[in-house]
């Protein structure tokens, strides 16, 4: 992805050029006096969220999945093997 910067005054003049650049996946850099103030960035739109379950069925947790661990690995685990 490309960067450019351009001063306030530059992008307050372009700024729907600035947008379509940033549209096509440029970032654009905005800065006032030399510095860095804020990016303009091409839009994502957030995936649906999330929703729990649907692995039911499909996998199994074993009945000693939180047991202690045996010592050598334990061991291993920190640093002592």
């Amino acid at each position: 992805m490309s960067e450019a910067v351009y001063n306030l005054y530059e992008a307050k003049t372009s700024l729907s050029r600035l947008v379509d650049r940033a549209a096509g996946g440029e970032e654009i850099i905005l800065s006032k006096a030399g510095k860095p103030l804020a990016k303009l960035v091409p839009f994502q739109r957030r995936p649906e969220p999330r929703q729990p379950g649907g692995w039911e069925g499909r996998i199994r947790i074993a009945e000693d999945f939180d047991a202690p661990l045996p010592a050598e690995i334990l061991d291993a685990f920190e640093g002592r093997g």
